[in-house]
């Protein structure tokens, strides 16, 4: 305890700039168990708040299913754009320098700052494009969960406010937009929210899951699912709200933190009513969302609830829980990650699911090199040598071969040439699996 009580005290210090600038007369919601209330700031968002109004044409939680206007079952079969705004350092052949800032100090080594301002620029505008959500509509998938990072939504010079002019806000429209002129549903995910929900590297944190710990990134959180609401309360394109990936790792104090996750997600769930009433809002199980035992009985309206499986059993063991808990309390789940094995593993494992009426999203739609995704990035020449400096300690760079900034430079240009649609290979086995037909 006095050594988590010494931890705590040191990370405060990383909020405290702009931990007084959250506070507001905006009124006050429950941190949690045994913590402090937490303002919900008055912030500027996109755009400014106004009356919440009922809209009709959402897909909303009913019993233990999503359903349509009509009350028609809605079919999640989805995949993750992972990577796209959260890089992860396995779908860049990195071992060693596996977070997006790791990833980001490699490539500025290596590239030099220009040209590494000038591939990530380039690299969020490929990644993703019309033709990749044309492509999925037309092969059956009627859904994407879209991973979202803050610091594309807030204000890097203050944390604590919404940067309207953020460019989060322009990709998530314009993927918005794309998705609705193809019939697609999107579900929103904060996959990297303010200090670390997780305390791993996929969500960009110091590798302990702070959002916890210190009440100005609670504050950040709930300013972040605020804002987002705000923007797209009336955007039916817009399946669910997917308030938090995988929080608190098995290698966090969960003893402590557990108990603290379903208070947290019901002051997200009022940040959000209060401008929301449409979107299903979706939680997620503790421990790489795969422990229910953290939920109590659902405390609101049109919830539903997600875990994620990995490389699990394709037998009814694997999913029991999860229906017993829907059973229990009315709720739909959602098994919103699973996959990185094989066609055949897919194939018996989704089938699973399905015959307990569970939708899904699998890991991930588009990767480097790989056969166990949807769509397959050629390596370009040179990427190795890249690869070496993401796979060894920051230490050892300065003395490791270095290849010219010109061939990095080269290596990166075709990276991004091979990453658009029309240049990348679709797994049309692995998407076959999915129960569906690449066209």
């Amino acid at each position: 305890m006095i050594a988590r009580a010494l931890f705590i005290a040191a990370v405060m210090a990383l909020a405290a700039g702009s931990s007084s600038a959250g506070q507001s007369s905006a009124g006050t919601v429950s941190a949690g168990v045994g913590t402090a209330p937490v303002a919900v700031p008055a912030t500027t968002s996109p755009p400014a708040a106004a009356a919440p109004s009922s809209v009709p044409g959402f897909v909303r939680a009913e019993g233990t299913r999503f359903v349509r206007p009509d009350g028609s079952t809605f079919p999640i079969r989805g995949m993750s754009f992972g990577n796209w705004l959260l890089p992860e350092g396995y779908m860049f052949k990195f071992k060693v320098q596996r977070s997006p800032r790791e990833i980001e100090d490699v490539i500025e080594y290596l590239a030099g700052p220009q040209e590494a301002a000038r591939f990530w620029k380039d690299f969020r505008d490929v990644y993703i494009q019309e033709a990749d959500l044309a492509f999925m509509a037309a092969a059956g998938f009627t859904t994407v969960r879209v991973p979202l990072h803050w610091k594309f939504f807030l204000d890097p010079a203050d944390p604590s406010k919404v940067d309207p002019h953020g460019e989060g806000w322009e990709r998530l429209d314009r993927v918005v937009g794309w998705a609705r002129a193809h019939d697609i549903k999107l579900i929103l995910d904060i996959h990297a929210a303010p200090g670390g929900q997780t305390g791993v590297n996929h969500d960009d944190g110091v590798g302990y899951p702070l959002t916890f710990y210190v009440p100005e990134f609670r504050r950040r959180t709930i300013t972040l699912w605020r804002a987002i609401a705000t923007r797209y309360r009336d955007e039916t394109t817009v399946l669910a709200y997917d308030l938090l990936n995988e929080p608190i790792s098995p290698y966090s104090d969960t003893d402590y933190l557990n108990p603290r996750l379903e208070p947290f997600y019901k002051d997200i769930v009022a940040a959000i009513r209060a401008v929301d009433p449409n979107h299903p809002i979706i939680l997620a199980a503790a421990q790489w969302s795969t422990n229910f035992g953290v939920f109590g009985p659902p405390f609101a309206k049109n919830l539903g609830y997600t875990y994620h499986k990995f490389w699990a059993s394709p037998e009814r063991r694997e999913v029991q829980d999860y229906v017993n808990f829907a059973n229990r309390w009315g709720v739909p789940i959602f098994l919103g990650e699973t996959g990185e094995l094989t066609d055949e593993w897919n194939a018996k494992y989704r089938a699973m699911n399905e015959t307990f009426g569970i939708g899904w999203s699998f890991w991930t739609y588009k990767n480097l090199d790989s056969r166990s995704t949807v769509v397959s990035i050629a390596k370009p020449d040179g990427w190795d040598a890249i690869a070496a400096f993401g796979s060894a300690p920051r230490a050892q760079w300065d003395a490791m071969p270095k290849p010219s900034r010109e061939a990095v430079a080269a290596t990166l240009r075709a990276y991004i040439e091979n990453a658009k649609f029309a240049n990348a290979t679709v797994n049309r086995g692995y998407v076959a699996s999915l129960g569906l037909k690449a066209p």
